[in-house]
């Protein structure tokens, strides 16, 4: 797909447009009524793409985030430190939420889930 289409009477932009009695994507020129079908129904996409630094920097300030719960039952599996922060939220490629721990050890730092 390309990111963007131009027309082929006046080579001015293509913009998306709603053929609403045919419920289909066109894609029209303003300019000189020229009007396309479009192969592709997805108009926009914006792909967020993290690095791994960025990722891991977010799991390490959830153990200075103040108004994430802590709990000293449960050590750390790694350091046996006696503090750790927990939260909930959806794995990547499961359903429903997990349970997971942060060791408050800074020199640790080191993240399982339940």
């Amino acid at each position: 797909m390309s990111t963007m289409k131009f027309c082929r009477e006046c080579n001015n932009i293509l913009y998306p447009k709603e053929n609403k009695e045919q419920k289909t994507l066109l894609f029209a020129c303003r300019n000189c009524e020229h009007q396309e079908v479009a192969d592709n129904h997805c108009v926009y996409r914006n792909e967020v793409q993290h690095s791994a630094g960025e990722r891991t920097q977010v799991l390490q300030d959830v153990a200075a985030d103040p108004t994430l719960p802590r709990t000293k039952t449960i050590r750390c599996t790694r350091c046996n430190h006696p503090e750790v922060v927990f939260f909930q939220a959806a794995a990547r490629g499961e359903e429903g939420m997990t349970l997971f721990f942060v060791c408050c050890n800074p020199d640790c730092g080191h993240r399982w889930r339940d």
